[in-house]
């Protein structure tokens, strides 16, 4: 018996009975996760291995791809009052946030395709939105150690407060201490757990429900497009949590800070500035996730088709054509 799989294939299949007995359970259970290979162990190491494979790939494409939108919607945010965005030194930043993408993308997926596997085993079939929220947040936690000094010296070298990656890491050690990395860490997990639960949910979800209306496997351009759809939603949703975030790791952890806290920074920046200033950014960010969602699904997807179609012969599937 080979190991569980990450993907079923069925649109190339050679077996009509047996698509026709899959496509009937998607039919009668919705909600259910899609597996063919339900009944073969759990491998968690490959599964943790091609995970991992895969969420580094995809984060590094998006980040590349997609970081002057991130560096505009970080200004905004940023911004207090009528203060002007400046549109110099887009990429400011790129190279030391893709050495802390590259591990937190890998990191996330890496944790959650076995969390969800684990669960999807665990939960009933009409509970499998509850396994992918769950597995969403587990993967948010392990992610976000490596995120958070990520963005804290992104968000500060976007915002013109250092020149470079190194400058920005010694000064935080010097000034703040190794706590200043972690500035804004609650916020960070305000924003972020949510957000990747509901990104992850609704992404899932949506390709089970359109699998089952298409009567066949998704193809790129599909599930691109179902990221898109999930990002943009959820980035739309979570805006407040991510201007909240940006403001507490953009001014760093010392004692004269103007925020003391989420709770603070809230009723400050309301009655300051407004009720709408939690909206700021939202423009770019529903774009940048939207898109991002678009890339990163669309990369995942298909980067875990590839590494399905290397494992050698006794690891896979039966064959694709065959599910």
């Amino acid at each position: 018996m080979g190991p569980l799989t990450l993907a079923v294939d069925t649109k190339t299949s050679s077996n009509p009975h047996l698509d026709a007995t899959i496509l009937k359970m998607q039919k009668s259970k919705p909600f259910a996760s899609i597996n063919a290979q339900e009944d073969k162990p759990f491998d968690f190491l490959r599964i943790l291995f091609e995970g991992v494979i895969a969420g580094g790939t995809s984060g590094v494409v998006v980040e590349t791809a997609l970081y002057p939108i991130d560096t505009i919607k970080t200004r905004l945010q940023a911004a207090r009052g009528g203060g002007k965005i400046m549109l110099k030194g887009l990429y400011s930043g790129l190279a030391g946030n893709l050495a802390g993408v590259l591990p937190a993308s890998a990191l996330f997926v890496g944790v959650y395709e076995p969390t969800k596997q684990k669960l999807l085993k665990m939960f009933p079939e009409n509970l499998s939105a509850v396994a992918h929220l769950t597995a969403g947040a587990v993967g948010g936690i392990a992610a976000s150690f490596i995120r958070v000094p990520t963005e804290v010296v992104k968000q500060r070298m976007q915002t013109g407060q250092f020149t470079s990656a190194p400058d920005a890491v010694r000064l935080i050690v010097s000034k703040e201490g190794f706590k200043g990395f972690y500035a804004g860490y609650g916020s960070f997990l305000l924003r972020d757990l949510p957000f990747d639960a509901i990104q992850f949910c609704i992404y899932e979800q949506l390709r089970i429900g359109y699998r089952v209306a298409a009567q066949r496997e998704l193809n790129d351009p599909e599930n691109a497009v179902i990221g898109a759809f999930a990002g943009a939603l959820t980035g739309a949703i979570t805006t407040p949590l991510d201007v909240i975030k940006t403001r507490l790791m953009v001014q760093g952890s010392a004692s004269a800070n103007q925020y003391k806290g989420i709770i603070d920074c809230v009723s400050t920046v309301v009655r300051e500035e407004g009720p709408t200033a939690l909206l700021k950014g939202i423009g770019p960010r529903v774009l940048w996730i939207g898109i991002g969602g678009s890339i990163f699904f669309g990369v995942l997807e298909r980067t875990k088709r590839l590494l399905a179609q290397r494992r050698p012969v006794s690891d896979q599937q039966p064959n694709p054509k065959q599910d």
